[in-house]
């Protein structure tokens, strides 16, 4: 039996437009999670959802991202606003920062600097995200401007339930 070891700057890498995912460990190598190194461009936001299946753990390597990670009281449209019935709030997370989101949990990241960020994100089970990312960076690199139609539907074929906008900056 042998592990994995990917060497900075290896695995599967699909960069359109200021996205830039790197593929680390997959479904081939990993029947629990997939691993991913992203690159989230300035303005870039996931808007608010959850996934009803899946796990996924975020950590931040450079830069900042606000993430959030509960059920607020209200759903309003700008999840930055939320807060949980116990008080918590969106955080803004730097380098080391993880945020881990069972299924069902409402969650978001944002990066509302002038920068990129960088973070390391695991998904399980592995091949949705794996086939999500595939698709999501073709839809982008097939038009001049994002068709948040194509997204949409993208989404809720891999389990990704909407609850506020998703934005590119």
């Amino acid at each position: 039996m042998s592990g994995l070891i990917v060497p900075p700057g290896q695995g599967k890498r699909l960069v359109a437009k200021a996205q830039d995912v790197t593929f680390k460990v997959t479904g081939e190598h990993s029947a629990y999670a997939s691993t991913f190194e992203v690159v989230v461009p300035p303005g870039f936001n996931t808007g608010a959802h959850y996934h009803t299946d899946g796990e996924e753990l975020f950590y931040v390597l450079e830069g900042e991202l606000d993430m959030l990670a509960f059920e607020p009281r209200e759903r309003t449209e700008n999840w930055l606003d939320w807060e949980s019935p116990t008080g918590e709030r969106a955080v803004s997370a730097g380098p080391g920062s993880l945020m881990f989101v069972p299924p069902g949990c409402p969650h978001a990241f944002a990066n509302r600097t002038d920068r990129p960020a960088r973070m390391l994100f695991q998904s399980s089970p592995p091949d949705d995200h794996e086939e999500y990312f595939d698709g999501l960076l073709e839809i982008f690199a097939s038009e001049d401007r994002v068709d948040p139609q194509a997204v949409a539907r993208l989404r809720a074929r891999h389990d990704v339930h909407q609850l506020t906008p998703l934005s590119y900056g």
